[in-house]
């Protein structure tokens, strides 16, 4: 049963079947209450017209005994001021709800006379005239009598008239509620045979519906158990053609796939180009070694140093960009690039091209260390293509902070632009690694751009050659 009600489509079927059970209730109550009610308002009708209609003949002295009850259909009992029944209907066996429960008439023979002091006491208005039937709406009750044999509920309507030489008399007159009772039975036994068929046909459409709504669901994971299994991340979900909220799914789905594959893929090429470039130095290193070894004379320590310096750079990128790929957050403190410029250039000893600076202090907050590996790394690309001098320049752009770096070089081709920034690229005419670049330091340098909120993008510089812009956000004052 639990793993039942774990379906969506179980739930969403129970979940309609509930709310229409409950609008079903709610309605076949409101049906009922106001069937009822209508049906009592019209036997209350009856029963007052049924009882001025004898009141009537009272007041046109119709005796008593030739009175038009109407037995059969209307309950009628007549009753005088002292509460004695003076007139009922013909095959009337018991009634209730009256306040006269007798059956047989003790008719009297005229009113007592009236003295002086009862006309006073009589309030004005409230005293019928001789012949006069009472305007004021009758007084309904509900109760029973037996008629000929049987038993029904009644309304009964009380109407008063003023009778000469009999008084004010009271006229009860009941209308049945059998037929009401009846309608109401009817209804209801309706009600109960046709709800819980009518919640039978919503809940089997709930459940077709939804399990149609579902299918693609279903495919869909279906799929990604699949490409789970196979680890095949070449494969993609079925999209259905119903411009819904399941299409759009599988569409973000085949997405992160796409995604994910990319990913993957670019990690392990990453892997690949780093064996690659760690084979080189490690195999001239461990040459160079095994040569010193067996014949110390010919050990070339400054190859040894040299190519000990590459490797250790080459494992210091490979690891910051590990770090850069987990997510690695710059940290909040605050960096002077023209400071931070100054200090770097000074500390360059080799380089081959001159270092013109052109500085500009501005704010930045950020990784300090990170921020000097880039501003390093382009140095050094510039100093790999530059004929005779490098230019850095800071300066604050609105609320950014910039720096370039630019040389007198041959530049980079427009349609390489981008391409230069991918990892383990480099251009045709820059591919020896006499210079030690494995074409990390500028994919290094646009992450850490990246990470910092910004961007690094390359043009044409001025005068010729690359130029190199790196833009993160200042600090505001």
């Amino acid at each position: 049963m639990k793993r039942f009600f774990s379906s969506v489509r179980a739930r969403a079927t129970l979940g309609a079947s509930l709310v229409v059970a409950v609008a079903l209730v709610a309605a076949g109550a409101a049906v009922l209450l106001s069937l009822r009610a209508n049906l009592t308002d019209q036997a209350s009708g009856q029963a007052e017209s049924a009882a001025r209609g004898v009141a009537s003949q009272l007041a046109a002295n119709v005796p008593y005994g030739d009175l038009d009850l109407d037995g059969e259909d209307h309950p009628v009992q007549v009753v005088d001021g002292d509460g004695r029944l003076v007139a009922v209907g013909d095959d009337l066996e018991s009634i209730s709800g009256t306040g006269v429960d007798s059956v047989k008439p003790r008719p009297a023979a005229s009113a007592p006379p009236k003295s002086e002091g009862d006309d006073d006491d009589e309030s004005e208005g409230d005293a019928l005239e001789a012949g006069e039937i009472s305007e004021d709406p009758a007084k309904v009750t509900s109760g029973s009598a037996t008629v000929d044999g049987e038993t029904q509920d009644y309304r009964f309507a009380a109407v008063e008239v003023n009778v000469e030489k009999k008084g004010d008399l009271t006229v009860y007159a009941g209308a049945s509620l059998g037929a009401q009772q009846s309608a109401v039975s009817t209804a209801l036994t309706s009600m109960l045979i046709g709800f819980p068929l009518l919640l039978a046909v919503i809940a089997l459409v709930t459940w077709l519906v939804t399990r149609r709504a579902l299918r693609p669901v279903d495919a869909i994971r279906s799929e990604m158990a699949a490409i789970t299994a196979s680890e095949d991340l070449a494969r993609r979900v079925p999209e259905p053609d119903t411009h819904d909220e399941i299409a759009r799914l599988a569409t973000t789905t085949n997405e992160t796939l796409a995604a994910l594959q990319s990913s993957v893929e670019r990690q392990r090429r990453f892997v690949a180009d780093a064996s690659h470039e760690l084979r080189s130095p490690i195999a001239s290193l461990r040459t160079q070694l095994e040569v010193g070894v067996a014949h110390p004379e010919l050990l070339d320590v400054d190859g040894a140093v040299e190519d000990t310096v590459r490797l250790q750079e080459l494992a210091a990128d490979l690891l910051l960009l590990a770090r850069l790929d987990a997510g690695e957050k710059p940290g909040g403190g605050h960096v002077d690039l023209a400071a931070l410029a100054r200090e770097e250039l000074s500390q360059r000893t080799r380089d081959r091209a001159d270092v013109r600076m052109d500085l500009e202090s501005v704010e930045v907050t950020g990784s300090r260390g990170q921020l000097a590996r880039v501003l390093g790394n382009l140095v050094n690309n510039a100093q790999r293509h530059a004929r005779s001098h490098v230019t850095v320049a800071t300066r604050a752009d609105g609320a950014w902070a910039v720096i370039e770096v630019s040389d007198d070089g041959d530049g980079v081709p427009e349609g390489e632009r981008d391409r230069i920034f991918e990892r383990f690229v480099r251009l045709d005419d820059a591919r020896t690694r006499d210079d030690g670049g494995a074409g990390l330091g500028l994919a290094i340098a646009r992450d850490v751009a990246a990470r910092h909120g910004g961007t690094l993008t390359v043009s044409e510089a001025p005068g010729g050659g690359a130029l190199f812009e790196l833009r993160v956000p200042a600090v505001t004052r």
